[in-house]
């Protein structure tokens, strides 16, 4: 007999909302979207006709910046920046969904490692090139077109210098960038992880705040630039006055991915990689001292007292998120990817 204790198999993928979850997406009549470039996907949540939670899933390469606009959702992956149309009016439906995003138009960037999105007043996309240092427009005859980098940075060179990564917009027009380093020299921003991070005004090239540790995410929300202090774990806030950092919650991750609905925050939280880039990060010591392992999940931040007010948490294969996007007045989304024959099928003709 095999005396040895059969340790359990770990779930292939496993995705539990806390127990108030469902009920604050139907009070908000909201879902969301998240994306995963470590496995490839693009989850949509929502709720089924019962009220439980529905978990739709599609495979995209290396997806990473996500960004909701009206009826369209901008998503870029390993090569490409694509447009999704939601094809549902209003009380439509298909196989039990509300919303229906189908992938229209592609373009074709080479792999620039494209993080934060944006969509101007025009509705026309906008990226984090992360690769070059730059913020940057699709072309329809090229990879990209340039039209901002930080003065620090001496030219455009594919060498991800500072790793520049996110992206705030305010009234149709880009207002902030994060980078983790102001480093002009090629990969230099691995060697200011703990520190070096900084958020930047694109429209004066004048740096509102520095200190950070690899900071993601700004977005503008009830008059405040929101950021992550991602390899501190916490979420917060930058007084412009001060030029200062204020956190706001502690979330037990490596942060990424930040969306609002009203007074709440949805927060993208990470498990962090055996690796030097995310070793040796402020986190460490803070989970450490809380005696707390890192999650992956999305959490939901009330702004008003900084309580993680209710979670996803996501286990199995799914260890690392990106960005997450807020579908206001959608109960239940879907969309299509390219490995069934069902995109063969679906037409929509236009008015």
């Amino acid at each position: 007999m095999d005396s040895r204790v059969q340790q359990p198999t770990p779930p292939e993928l496993e995705i539990t909302g806390s127990r108030q979850l469902t009920g604050w997406l139907a009070e908000h009549q909201l879902s969301f979207t998240f994306t995963t470039y470590q496995a490839g996907k693009l989850f949509l949540i929502g709720l089924k006709n019962d009220g439980r939670l529905s978990v739709f899933e599609r495979t995209f390469n290396r997806c990473m910046g996500l960004v909701a606009h009206g009826r369209s959702l901008w998503m870029s992956t390993l090569y490409q920046l694509w447009r999704f149309e939601n094809s549902l009016e209003a009380g439509q439906q298909y196989q039990g969904y509300d919303a229906l995003f189908v992938p229209r138009v592609a373009y074709t960037t080479g792999d620039l490692d494209i993080h934060d999105l944006g969509v101007d007043a025009a509705g026309e996309p906008m990226f984090v090139n992360t690769l070059f240092g730059c913020l940057a427009r699709p072309s329809a005859t090229a990879s990209f077109v340039p039209l901002w980098r930080p003065p620090f940075i001496s030219r455009l060179a594919a060498e991800d210098r500072c790793h520049l990564n996110g992206l705030a917009m305010d009234a149709g027009q880009p207002r902030y960038v994060s980078a983790v380093s102001r480093s002009d020299v090629v990969d230099g921003w691995r060697d200011r992880r703990t520190d070096g991070g900084i958020v930047m005004d694109v429209s004066n090239n004048t740096v509102v705040c520095e200190g950070l540790s690899m900071p993601h995410s700004p977005r503008l929300h009830q008059g405040k630039l929101w950021v992550l202090n991602s390899g501190a774990g916490q979420f917060g806030y930058v007084d412009l006055a001060r030029g200062v950092f204020e956190a706001v919650a502690f979330l037990p991750g490596y942060l990424r991915g930040l969306a609002f609905c009203g007074d709440f925050a949805l927060v993208g939280l990470s498990t962090c990689r055996e690796n030097r880039t995310f070793s040796g990060l402020p986190l460490d010591a803070e989970l450490a001292r809380r005696d707390a392992e890192p999650r992956c999940a999305i959490a939901v931040v009330d702004l008003r007292s900084g309580d993680a007010a209710h979670w996803l948490r996501i286990e199995g294969f799914v260890r690392e998120l990106y960005d997450v996007a807020a579908l206001e007045g959608v109960q239940r989304p879907m969309a299509l990817g390219f490995k069934s024959d069902e995109i063969r099928r679906h037409i929509v003709v236009g008015a």
